[in-house]
């Protein structure tokens, strides 16, 4: 669930603005390696490395020239494949989550001129354009439909016309973008001769109505097209249009196109090939075919299932001239690489061990190495490691002194890196390397010697281990007061989150900073805690991983509900003053604590929670806790308002009436469950506010205000 997670994303805006700007994404790399492309002062420059020599590429002049008006800050950039063109991305707009639509210039190198792509569509209609390969093509989506104008002869010509509001191509439906991750819908193939496609049809899709109140003297809907638990999907197939005669050849998948997914599809290098990813609708089997576009037939190539879920692929990168692909599989109870065949016959694992890939960095094939990010003894910390593509001991490249979180943006040739270190007490720290020997391209801008600048923290955030009376071991911080006075008892307060999509327990920048406290907690007097249960996806193995099968709300929130009753035995706790809060999953994990285990928690607050499991979309409900026409009652057991009866302490509900991931629909069945049961307790409505509840003048700062207040007078600060 890409967005139930909303605190993390805000808790990144954090970290990335101590980042800066540039550093919150990702590189774009020159094909050889040595340089890569940047944004600087409305110009777009090349800065070669190591010497960090500067060269304009387009020229401020060239791009707000008076023949360009409509063009403005750049947002993203695409340089052609023969380096004489580059696409810019302008105007941009918000689909639900990120600003996918826009507008797109093109700016000629050659010719010192820049054109508006698509300029007969609407306004900021534009979404993922791309080069073809020979540059002499731009294809993106307006509206639904595919098109593509020819920069030759500058003509524009539509290869789909029947797309609508619910026949969708070239993008995706709600649910596909919010749990599949998937908006870009469309592949040039590797001879620039045609693009493969996916098609949705959402038309069958029930439409959840949210109601704006304030924006008119009438009300009005707002209608989310939204597929909640039990309720089929959209139907998917791919498609390969042809670019000359605009006619599409449609794939021929087996199986039935609403009970099935396809969440990844790309083409196979150098080949009129496609490869895709086919999960079936409980997501315990996934399916790799490799297709032909001309004929449109297909072959199931890997097979793999799992008694839980298997989690969607993050794509394939192809080695040995395209005849074996890098895949990440769990098969063995740990998340390791494997290097397959085309024909799916061979399988070499990569990396070995009791240990979890957490991501791939860099297949270095010309030295017969492969980069990778993981953490064998420490769950909450990220490493880079490499080992042999074909297969070994994992040697470790990160400097084992610096203790914490890391990341690189490595060449494409090997060479350089962009690396960043952080920890629960280093801010995120960046340095520029040659990766071939490890050293930084200065010394002046070494991790090293920014760290000999910095000064440590007084009060640092400690991270501890927690056995509970099940025997099952949790990670854990704690950000104890300033001043902390052992022989006193001070007021704790857990942060939550409890479901699959993150972690909360993480050696980083932030780790310890309560981000909604309008104040400071350590100043106030308050231990701050997060302990990280199983379901968790930490680095620590399948089993830890997919325990919670079946048991979100119940297995997660007694781990969590344990570690505070042993943490509650330590002797500057303070028993009667115990809070939690959480938002999104973490709203909900906040209910069940509050509800299961009233004895334990005194105080709760829950932002955007899921009061009941059977309201929330199918794609992720279903994929953590199965079909509900099977386990209804493993819905019910694991819903919060099945236990709102017990209510105990004192309870703040937080919700946007316009969440349309979240629907505030779970705050009035929540509501009806409290009241029935005489439960009294507070509530603040946040109208046409969506997920994260920071739309609007003075809302995010009036939330801070809300919750620290609620917070000091149930749960009040201080050692006794």
């Amino acid at each position: 669930m890409n967005f139930k997670h909303i605190f993390f994303k805000l808790a990144l805006v954090f970290t990335l603005g101590l980042l800066g700007k540039a550093n919150a994404q990702d590189i774009k790399w020159a094909k050889d390696g040595n340089s890569y492309y940047e944004v600087s002062q409305g110009e777009l420059v090349s800065i070669s490395l190591p010497q960090n020599e500067r060269k304009t590429i387009v020229s401020r002049n060239l791009l707000y020239s008076s023949g360009n008006s409509g063009l403005n800050d750049i947002k993203s950039f695409q340089i052609s494949e023969d380096g004489t063109k580059v696409l810019l991305y302008t105007n941009s707009k918000k689909v639900w989550r990120y600003e996918t639509r826009g507008d797109y210039y093109v700016a000629d190198l050659k010719t010192n001129q820049v054109t508006q792509v698509g300029k007969d569509k609407p306004a900021s209609s534009l979404m993922f354009a791309k080069f073809s390969p020979d540059g002499n093509k731009v294809a993106y989506v307006s509206r639904h439909n595919l098109y593509v104008d020819d920069l030759m002869t500058k003509t524009s010509k539509a290869l789909t016309t029947d797309g609508t509001d619910r026949l969708i191509n070239g993008t995706f439906d709600w649910v596909y973008e919010e749990e599949f991750d998937c908006r870009d819908g469309f592949r040039w193939s590797p001879d620039g001769q045609s693009i493969a496609y996916w098609q949705l049809d959402a038309s069958k899709i029930k439409n959840f109505l949210m109601i704006d109140n304030t924006d008119s003297i009438y009300s009005f809907t707002i209608p989310v097209e939204y597929p909640k638990v039990g309720e089929n999907p959209s139907s998917c197939k791919v498609g390969i249009v042809n670019i000359a005669s605009a006619k599409t050849n449609w794939l021929d998948v087996p199986g039935d196109q609403i009970q099935n997914y396809i969440p990844r599809m790309d083409w196979i290098p150098a080949s009129n090939e496609v490869i895709l990813q086919q999960l079936n609708r409980e997501q315990n089997v996934s399916k790799l075919f490799v297709a032909d576009a001309g004929s449109g037939e297909v072959k199931n190539i890997y097979t793999e299932t799992d008694k839980a879920w298997i989690d969607v692929a993050k794509g394939w990168d192809w080695i040995n001239g395209g005849k074996e692909f890098i895949w990440m599989s769990e098969s063995d109870g740990w998340r390791h690489l494997y290097r397959i065949s085309k024909d799916g016959k061979k399988h070499t694992l990569i990396t070995q061990g009791n240990f979890d890939v957490i991501e791939n960095s860099l297949i270095d094939e010309k030295n017969g190495q492969i980069y990778f990010i993981a953490s064998p003894t420490n769950a909450t910390q990220k490493y880079l490691f490499k080992t042999k593509l074909s297969g070994g001991k994992a040697e470790m490249v990160t400097p084992s002194i610096l203790k914490g979180t890391h990341s690189y943006e490595i060449s494409p040739n090997g060479v350089f890196a962009r690396h960043t270190y952080q920890s629960a007490i280093v801010p995120p720290i960046t340095e520029w390397m040659k990766l071939t020997t490890l050293n930084p391209l200065t010394m002046e801008g070494s991790i090293t010697n920014q760290l000999g600048r910095m000064k440590p923290p007084k009060n640092k955030v400690e991270f501890f281990k927690v056995t509970t009376e099940d025997g099952v071991e949790l990670d854990g911080w704690m950000k104890k007061p300033d001043n902390f006075d052992q022989t006193k008892k001070y007021p704790v307060v857990f942060y939550v989150y409890g479901e699959p999509a993150s972690q909360t327990v993480t050696d980083t920048y932030g780790a310890g900073r309560n981000w909604l406290y309008a104040g400071d907690m350590p100043k106030d007097g308050y231990i701050y805690i997060s302990v990280e249960n199983r379901g968790a996806p930490a680095p620590k193995g399948r089993e830890w991983r997919k325990s919670i099968f079946q048991k979100i709300g119940t297995l997660n929130i007694r781990d969590q509900a344990m570690a505070a009753k042993k943490i509650m035995e330590w002797p500057f706790v303070d028993k009667n003053r115990v809070a939690v809060w959480g938002w999104s999953g973490g709203g909900s994990s906040t209910l069940n604590l509050m509800f299961q285990y009233p004895e334990i928690y005194k105080t709760g607050i829950a932002i955007a929670a899921v009061g009941n499991q059977l309201t929330y979309d199918n794609v992720y409900q279903e994929r953590y806790m199965g079909s509900p026409l099977k386990t209804k009652e493993a819905y019910v057991k694991g819903s919060p308002i099945t236990y709102a009866k017990n209510l105990q302490g004192k309870l703040l509900y937080i919700h946007g009436t316009g969440d349309d991931n979240v629907h505030y629909q779970n705050a009035e069945m929540l509501i009806n469950e409290l009241i029935k049961n005489r439960k009294v307790f507070q509530l603040m409505s946040y109208p046409n506010r969506t997920h994260s509840i920071n739309e609007g003048e003075g809302t995010s700062e009036h939330l801070a205000l809300t919750y620290t207040e609620f917070l000091q007078r149930n749960c009040p600060p201080g050692g006794r």
